[in-house]
């Protein structure tokens, strides 16, 4: 284990995170007078909200998740540093990291904490093997590959029962995330894949959005929920709400309704959007600071995104809870550069020996919330003004665009949308030999167990 770095004639800024609020948080401080090193355990930013683009074949990854190296490169008071964070020591104001079996321990004046959140399944942690959810590239990889290898497991099965599992898509969560993959499958099967198969018609493919809530994209309001229901219906989408999922196995889901009916939908590919958890630095700031957590285990902060009694701890993003902020970018993107500001002012009033400013509280700007449904169709919500339809798909694509981060990511970006959007060609369905093979051993394993454990099933024989 590397020691604490040793004392420095400048301020030390550490940046934990390089989404949203970790990367404008660096980038706010590149003219103050500190020193910014910024831990993540990628090595990449990511666009987290466009990945259903990557796993549904619009997008490539690296035009949403560019090098975190090569954004901050002409940032002189910027370091990189690839590891992942197991410990914050409040009192030492210390940071410890692991990458390959190295634990490295960095001495912080400021911590911005943004460390993100991760999928939550209520409890239930074993559906994620069947399930995958949407919250790095390496999920959308993986859920890509699992719906471009049920198609192509669909074209060479003689079993039509087998082939009809196979062609059922069902997304659990009728959020923003669960919207626009469910919207993006259905395009996928019955658009952009018609013709391409010699066995069976990929518009035959069932899509189905699941939700325990009574409304579709609930934050929005039931005008915009209703709207997009209706779109998503007019897409061949299945939208069931009111239906619990208490099961997820390699074969299908076990739903519960309303009424508390349980039935069983035959799928091989799930999609998991349904909740989120805070990072699990979380638990270790709350238990050091005594601050509070809710139930998705984020921080309550003060006024101001410090920790109790911790002026020089500022947590932002989805790691914070404070006035029912949103999990949406703007605001980890807000708060990153409120925390920016605020150690930039610190840092120079001390410099001249002036007292340190007082700090106003955080104040939220709401620029809005949308949510893509399929081309040229969006809801959104500004403020009081509720859009649908087409202006609302082009306020999304101009307010996506602008956060790409890089201008060639953006040009790429937008080539790629107009390839999708204009025509039926998505660049981006590319299923490598070693997903396939992988895939194909972990599939042939499970229909070993199911032979074992239930020899006289239909799935069984069919193996």
């Amino acid at each position: 284990m590397s020691n604490p770095q040793s004392p420095s004639a400048r301020h030390r800024v550490v940046v934990i995170g390089s989404g949203f609020g970790g990367l404008f948080a660096t980038k706010a401080l590149r003219r103050a007078d500190v020193d910014v090193t910024v831990i993540d355990r990628t090595t990449h930013h990511l666009f987290q909200p466009l990945l259903y683009q990557v796993a549904t074949g619009i997008l490539s990854e690296g035009e949403i998740a560019p090098s975190t190296r090569m954004i901050l490169k002409d940032q002189a008071n910027a370091a990189v540093r690839l590891g992942d964070v197991t410990g914050i020591d409040l009192t030492e104001r210390t940071v410890t990291s692991e990458h390959l079996g190295q634990s490295t321990v960095t001495g912080y004046d400021s911590l911005i904490v943004s460390a993100g959140a991760q999928q939550s399944y209520f409890g239930n942690d074993h559906f994620a093997e069947h399930a995958p959810g949407m919250k790095s590239i390496d999920d959308a990889l993986e859920l890509r590959g699992r719906i471009l290898g049920a198609f192509e497991q669909a074209e060479v099965t003689a079993d039509p029962q087998e082939r009809a599992r196979l062609l059922t898509f069902v997304v659990v969560g009728a959020g923003p995330t669960g919207v626009e993959m469910a919207g993006q499958i259905a395009e996928l099967a019955h658009r952009t894949l018609v013709g391409a198969y010699t066995n069976f018609d990929p518009r035959d493919a069932r899509i189905i959005l699941l939700d325990a809530a009574s409304a579709v994209l609930p934050p929005f309001g039931d005008n915009l929920g209703s709207e997009a229901a209706e779109t998503l219906e007019k897409l061949g989408v299945e939208v069931r709400l009111g239906a619990s999922v208490t099961d997820v196995d390699p074969d299908g889901l076990t739903v519960r309704d309303a009424d508390g009916t349980e039935h069983r939908i035959a799928s091989v590919c799930k999609v998991w959007s349904a909740g989120v958890a805070a990072s699990p630095l979380g638990a270790q700031l709350a238990a050091q600071s005594g601050a509070a957590l809710d139930r998705a285990g984020r921080v309550a902060v003060e006024e101001d995104l410090t920790l109790p009694g911790h002026p020089d701890v500022f947590v932002v993003g989805d790691m914070m809870s404070r006035d029912r902020l949103p999990g949406v970018a703007q605001v980890a993107i807000q708060g990153g550069r409120y925390a920016a500001k605020r150690i930039a002012a610190e840092v120079a009033a001390a410099a001249t020996g002036r007292p340190a400013p007082e700090r106003p509280p955080f104040r939220y700007r709401d620029k809005g919330s949308m949510a893509t449904i399929s081309r040229f169709n969006a809801v959104a919500k500004i403020g009081g003004v509720e859009l649908t339809g087409f202006l609302a798909w082009v306020m999304w694509l101009a307010v996506h665009v602008v956060y790409v981060v890089g201008f060639r990511s953006r040009v790429a970006t937008l080539l790629s949308w107009a390839w999708t959007f204009l025509g039926t060609w998505r660049g981006q369905l590319t299923n490598t030999h070693q997903q396939i093979t992988a895939r194909n051993a972990i599939a042939q394993l499970h229909h070993l167990e199911r032979r074992v454990e239930h020899p006289d099933s239909p799935v069984a024989r069919a193996s």
